[in-house]
């Protein structure tokens, strides 16, 4: 198992827009680079992809929270 980190602060978003589907569900596949959320800061959305392929386990974090760099958002199982 692999987890996906944030690089950088702001606010963790699962969903590209609050009436569009998550980027991933849980028990949902991801390639390599995929992008499985975005985080928000000063306006910006920025991409969080996943480093590995697999599937995604679990996420760590809801909609809405602060996340700080570093900080674990999702676990990824080969």
């Amino acid at each position: 198992m692999s987890t996906v980190k944030a690089k950088q602060s702001g606010v963790f978003y699962r969903r590209p827009a609050p009436e569009a589907d998550p980027y991933v569900r849980e028990g949902g596949h991801v390639d390599p680079g995929q992008t499985i959320a975005v985080i928000e800061a000063v306006k910006t959305y920025n991409p969080v992809k996943s480093e590995t392929g697999g599937t995604v386990t679990r996420f760590l974090l809801d909609d809405g929270a602060q996340v700080s760099p570093g900080q674990e958002v999702a676990e990824v199982t080969d």
